[in-house]
């Protein structure tokens, strides 16, 4: 399976994968207006091997089947105090 893959100008680390390069017909209107004008990226074949740093290829492939596009969006940030004051707390305890 390919898809193309685009990045988002307005959302740091965020991709959109689609079916049909600059077919962006099955993304929602609100996702796109919260994407921004997406900046093409690459053209990517989606095989059982293949392996993606954030996103579960089978997911990817799942999402461009049912939806038509994969939405992939960064890790939360974790907050280094709370997970300080959570490991300081569990010590003392």
């Amino acid at each position: 399976m390919l898809c193309a893959i685009y990045k988002s100008p307005k959302k740091e680390n965020t991709y959109l994968y689609i079916k049909t390069k600059d077919d962006f017909s099955d993304v929602p209107d609100n996702l796109m207006t919260t994407f921004g004008t997406p900046q093409f990226v690459m053209v990517l074949k989606l095989d059982n091997g293949r392996k993606l740093a954030l996103a579960d290829v089978e997911k990817v492939k799942e999402s461009l089947s049912t939806a038509g596009y994969y939405l992939q969006v960064p890790p939360p940030v974790t907050n280094l105090l709370d997970q300080y004051k959570a490991d300081k707390a569990a010590r003392n305890t």
